[in-house]
């Protein structure tokens, strides 16, 4: 099986939840992609400091305000915005609340990295707590992800809990919960175990799954699979992402298995 040749694959840290242990992940990816090297940069804006009030910016400029309007082309962000984005690049806050538009933040991520680097024998992988969405035409809304693959793949701590849906059941309960006017971390404890939190310990171990579809997002340009119990599966609910990636019986489907042991042969 001929399977295309990475040469780097690239790890930020751009303030992801701290149960997120990126050295870990590391580890993962130098056990199943034993040739390719692996590097751990750090933040993202560590080289452009002097420009923080620039990328902060376009940053703010991103903010989702309204979930069904699309974003305009040229934004006109606040003041007091441009200075909170301005603390988050040089890493005095942390990306709590906000709604970014994907693509815009991935372009943003695009021009950080150095020009010799932008293609696919690079796969960068960048983990943040920032939760982004991208628009969906056949709802004519923005969908939160945790995921946004290319140059670089976003992969969001945030968007673990928050994007995939929970069980049917709960969203049932919490709206008698909300009329009631109980307290939810009641229902929290009530279905603890059957979704991803925050700060939660499970998290390197989900992650580990999503940055192996970045890296197959570089291969081959398709980081998903059909397969409920390949940790490259397109997770959509909570129930499918623990499945997936802590409760199936394999890793990986055969076909993704051989992929992977043909890149270690080669």
């Amino acid at each position: 099986m001929r399977v295309p040749r990475l040469a780097k694959i690239i790890l930020y840290d751009e303030g992801a939840d701290k149960a997120l242990h990126i050295e870990e992940i590391a580890e993962y990816l130098n056990l199943k992609m034993k040739k390719v090297e692996i590097e751990i940069k750090g933040s993202p804006f560590s080289s452009s400091q002097d420009k923080a009030l620039e990328y902060a910016r376009k940053i703010a400029g991103l903010k989702i305000q309204n979930a069904t309007r699309i974003l305009p082309p040229e934004p006109e962000p606040l003041y007091g915005e441009i200075e909170y984005e301005k603390r988050r690049i040089l890493g005095k806050t942390k990306a709590f609340g906000v709604l970014y538009e994907g693509t815009g933040l991935q372009r943003i991520f695009w021009e950080l990295i150095p020009r010799e680097e932008r293609n696919l024998s690079f796969a960068h992988i960048l983990f943040s707590n920032r939760l982004f969405a991208t628009w969906e035409e056949s709802d004519r809304r923005y969908h939160a992800r945790v995921s946004v693959y290319g140059i670089p793949t976003m992969l969001s701590t945030t968007g673990v809990v928050e994007a995939p849906a929970k069980p049917r059941e709960y969203y049932l309960l919490k709206q008698q919960y909300e009329m009631l006017r109980k307290d939810l971390l009641e229902l929290n404890d009530m279905f603890r175990g059957r979704f991803i939190g925050y700060e939660d310990e499970r998290m390197t171990e989900v992650m580990k799954g999503y940055a192996m579809q970045a890296v197959f997002y570089s291969l081959t340009g398709n980081p998903f699979c059909e397969d409920r119990g390949c940790r490259l599966y397109n997770a959509h609910w909570q129930e499918e992402v623990i499945h997936g990636q802590i409760d199936s019986q394999y890793e990986f489907c055969p076909e993704h298995t051989a992929m992977i042991e043909a890149l270690n042969d080669f």
